[in-house]
């Protein structure tokens, strides 16, 4: 994992507000969604999609990872934002609702067309129920894919479910999409909670998602990006019983059973460790 770059805060900023961008640039999140469709009014798509592009090439956001949400696949702005965002080279172009490896592989040909360089990733939104359904099948479609982001108040509209505390009516899809990303060894990111004010349900959920397995969080302000980065982050004492476990069983390789604290300790036990000890010195290597 010496490639490891760490997505524990995933923050959506948009494109039409130049204050937002130049904001952008001190925030401690790991990575940017420079957003030209939901957070955008349709008279402003043209001049987002113009200062997104701008933004991505600058390089002016330092380790930032920058992306750009283009607006969904079918809309009358798509096929300018997937030659605008290619040209400029950002760390990924997010496409929300992609629904299927054939969509996967007409976006990646767009991509290609319009000269994106080699580093430009597709991140696939998933937010519809055939896009769960068929999740396998789209993180398989493209070496070029590169995360899921995960459109949860979508999705729980798709189901015609409700947002409820530890969202039980979406655990099958968030834990499908998840099954899938790893499946194909893609990033894959939760989705948003969008009250601001809740700190504490927030952080709890921030918590869930570190439990089921993601990444990180996408986030809706600036003000959650500390929890976020907290929450996705390997603890002191996680760090601390990695290390012991792998110095425990390198030092009884070849006696037979090794143990670790009263536990068994086996292969799979230290590629968690070292998977963690990696996490933690990607996080560290950011300052």
């Amino acid at each position: 994992m010496s490639d490891f770059t760490p997505l524990r805060s995933v923050l959506y900023m948009p494109s039409s507000n130049e204050r937002a961008l130049e904001k952008a640039k001190t925030i401690a999140c790991d990575a940017l969604i420079l957003d030209l469709e939901d957070a955008v009014a349709p008279d402003a798509k043209p001049a987002a999609r113009d200062a997104a592009a701008a933004a991505a090439a600058s390089g002016a956001y330092g380790r930032r990872a920058v992306t750009i949400r283009v607006n969904g696949i079918g809309t009358e702005w798509h096929d300018d934002d997937m030659v605008a965002a290619s040209q400029a080279g950002p760390a990924a172009i997010v496409v929300p609702k992609v629904s299927s490896a054939e969509e996967v592989a007409g976006l990646v040909a767009a991509m290609e067309r319009a000269g994106a360089p080699e580093h430009t990733r597709l991140w696939a939104m998933v937010e519809t129920p055939v896009a769960v359904l068929d999740a396998l099948a789209i993180a398989r479609a493209s070496e070029r894919l590169g995360a899921f982001v995960l459109g949860t108040n979508d999705l729980v509209k798709e189901l015609y479910a409700e947002h409820v505390p530890g969202r039980a009516p979406i655990l099958p899809s968030l834990h499908t999409a998840l099954l899938a990303g790893r499946a194909a060894g893609i990033a894959v990111i939760d989705g948003v909670y969008n009250d601001v004010s809740d700190v504490e349900g927030f952080l709890a959920e921030c918590e869930q998602g570190r439990q089921m397995g993601f990444d990180g969080k996408t986030l809706v302000h600036p003000r959650q990006v500390e929890g976020a980065n907290a929450a996705f982050a390997p603890s002191e004492r996680a760090v601390a019983d990695a290390e012991g476990l792998i110095a425990a069983f390198e030092e009884g390789s070849g006696a037979g059973v090794v143990t670790y604290n009263g536990r068994m300790v086996e292969n799979l036990h230290v590629e968690s460790a070292r998977r963690t000890l990696a996490i933690h010195e990607a996080i560290r290597a950011l300052g």
